[in-house]
This record gives structure tokens, C-alpha cells and sequence, in this order.
């Protein structure tokens, strides 16, 4: 809605003079539809002008500003971004198997003395009864750790059964089996970038372009070929032009073609040099007694209220030197240039024309 809002306020500024109108027939899908003046508009020149002036394209800058082991900020290009990635994924992958191997460690410890407690049931039961410092005892009898007396005393009864120990037993011989893996794991480099690897390619599986959620939403396709002069001239709004230019090198364009210039006002000691009619999408050519040749957009000449801008500060004229002739620039026409000696050429009007 904020793009078609802004193409919308181009157009009521008239600065899109191929585009009639906008519409947004959006339902589940996004529908806009883009009315050209006329049929004879090029579609390639409108999307290229619209491309141009509007949020149809955008352009960001990428900025990876990152914090390099989570400390030391720095820009970097994509290949170091990947590389710090990587190594905090490693980062991440040892932290996790420390803290499991630091669990599995105490799980280990809390079933050995389990085990102590079903072996010597009785003597444990008895010492829990009748001694005044139950942990101490059973710390002293079975040389257990603190933890393990601990979780003894934090037992519940109906964990005594015959079942449990074998439970207890499963349970130990399958962590004793992890604890070794893990083991394995954080003393080889090339176990973790498996795991690593494994891990990047469940994370394809799910977020893969194959996938709902990482499919591409957008069509890629090249760009078209379209002349960048016309773009620019397609983004002008054509309307007729009346281009003055005084004694002195002033200039300026009044609104529509005017004959009758009698009423047009100029600075003290300045007159009438050269006036002539033109459109807005026109170039106009100005050629100096340098002998140089300037260019002129048409629709970038001051307007008609006041007396115009200096040519000077338009073009990179020297002082000294003034202007000979101007007229509007028509491609394929071929000029006769003359000298104050009488010496002369021929020139194609293409060769003299500048873009910028």
C-alpha cells in the first residue's frame, strides 16, 4: 500500500509522463496494475522509469559489522562472516558437550552410590534408623561421596524393589556409553566438524529451497535492454517551451510557444539575443566563441518568473567567452561551423551532443 501510495503521489506531481494511472486489485494475491498513457508506450521504458523513481527497486547497503568471538567488533566480507559462524558453532557445540558430560558425570556418580544402597540394603536401612548422623555413617561404612549419601537418604521407599536396581543398572551402562562418545567428541576436531556438518544439513532440511518455508517468493530474470537517455527522457513530462537567452548569457524557459516576446523584461543594460521554441524532452545545444558545444536539458532551465540564471553557471564557460548560437538538438543533422577568418567544417550533430 506504502509503494503504490508513493507511485501515486509521482504521478500527481507528473513526474511519471508515460503512467495514465494506478490500481491496486490485490486480494490473497498482489495485484497492481499499471495504466500507460497511451498504447503506443514502450512497457520496457515505463518499468524502467518506474525501476528509477520508485520503491519498485531498491537498493540497501550491506553492512557486517560483527562482533569477532563475541567480543571484538569489525567489518567483514561474506567468506570471514561463514568462517566466524562456523567457529561458534563449534564454539557452542563444545560448551553443550561440557555441560552434558558435567551431567552425565553426576548421574553416574548418584547411580553408583544407588547401587552401593541396593548391594547393602539392610546395613543402609539400619544406619539410617539407628544412627543419630545417618550421612556421616553411611559416608564412613561405604566410603561414598557426599552427593552420593545425599541422594541415599533422598531415596523413596517405594524405589527399594528388585526392579529398580535393574533399572538402574540400564540406565548406567547406557550413560557410561554417552559419556565415552562425548569424550571422543571433544578431544577430536574432525568429530566436531561432523557433528557440525550434520547439523548445518538438518538445518537444510528444513529451511532448504525445496522447502515452505525457504522457497524463493520472487522470479529472477535479466534486466532489460533499455537506453539510459531514453529512460531519462521518458521520465520528463513533454509540454512546450519558449527558451530566451539575453545579451549577457542569461537564460530562462517560459510555459508554452510565445511569439510575442515585447513584453519580457530583462536586467539594466541587458536585451534580447536569441529566443525559440522547443519541447520539455528537448536538449538544447549551446555553442560558444570558444568554439565549444554545451548541452542543455530543457526541462532543467530556470522558469520564466525573474530573469533567468547566468549560462555560466550551467555550463563550465569561460568569462571571456560568450554565447554564439543555441537551438534545439535534432539528431542526424549535420552543421556548418564558421570562423571570424572564414574557415570552416562540417560536423554531425551526433558528435557534438553530451549526455552528462
Amino acid at each position: 500500500s506504502r509503494l503504490i501510495e508513493k507511485i501515486a503521489e509521482l504521478l500527481t506531481a507528473r513526474k511519471l509522463p508515460l503512467l495514465d494511472d494506478i490500481r491496486d486489485e490485490s486480494a490473497e494475491d498482489i495485484r497492481v496494475v499499471l495504466v500507460p498513457r497511451s498504447r503506443n508506450v514502450d512497457a520496457n521504458l515505463l518499468m524502467e522509469s518506474l525501476f528509477k523513481l520508485t520503491d519498485l527497486e531498491n537498493r540497501f547497503s550491506l553492512n557486517m559489522n560483527v562482533l569477532s568471538m563475541g567480543k571484538v567488533p569489525m567489518v567483514m566480507g561474506l567468506k570471514q562472516v561463514l568462517r566466524e559462524w562456523l567457529d561458534h558453532r563449534k564454539d557452542v557445540l563444545i560448551r553443550r558437550s561440557e555441560y552434558r558430560l558435567s551431567q552425565i558425570n553426576h548421574r553416574l556418580e548418584v547411580l553408583a552410590g544407588y547401587l552401593v544402597a541396593y548391594l547393602n540394603l539392610d546395613e543402609v536401612i539400619r544406619i539410617i534408623r539407628e544412627e543419630d548422623d545417618a550421612k556421616a555413617s553411611l559416608i564412613r561404612t561405604f566410603e561414598l561421596t557426599d552427593v552420593q549419601a545425599e541422594a541415599i537418604l533422598n531415596m523413596r521407599l517405594r524405589s527399594l524393589r528388585k526392579l529398580e536396581e535393574m533399572e538402574i543398572r540400564k540406565e548406567h551402562e547406557k550413560l557410561s556409553l554417552e559419556k565415552d562418545g562425548l569424550i571422543k567428541l571433544l578431544g577430536s576436531d574432525a568429530r566436531q566438524w561432523t557433528v557440525i556438518s550434520k547439523e548445518i544439513a538438518e538445518i537444510c532440511k528444513v529451511y532448504g529451497p525445496e522447502t515452505d518455508i525457504g522457497r524463493r517468493r520472487t522470479d529472477k530474470s535479466e534486466a532489460p535492454e533499455a537506453d539510459l537517455i531514453d529512460i531519462q527522457q521518458a521520465m520528463i513530462e513533454r509540454e512546450p517551451i519558449t527558451v530566451i537567452i539575453s545579451e549577457k548569457g542569461w537564460i530562462r524557459a517560459l510555459k508554452g510557444h510565445q511569439s510575442d516576446l515585447s513584453g519580457q523584461s530583462f536586467k539594466q543594460g541587458d536585451k534580447l539575443k536569441l529566443a525559440f521554441t522547443a519541447e520539455t524532452t528537448d536538449k538544447i545545444l549551446l555553442f560558444s566563441s570558444g568554439g565549444k558545444f554545451f548541452t542543455l536539458g530543457a526541462d532543467r532551465l530556470p522558469g520564466g518568473r525573474g530573469h533567468g540564471e547566468p549560462i555560466r553557471l550551467m555550463v563550465e564557460m569561460d568569462e571571456a567567452q560568450d554565447v554564439v548560437s543555441a537551438f534545439v538538438h535534432k539528431p542526424g543533422r549535420t552543421l556548418l561551423l564558421a570562423s571570424t577568418e572564414a574557415r570552416g567544417f562540417v560536423v554531425s550533430e551526433d558528435d557534438v551532443i553530451a549526455n552528462t
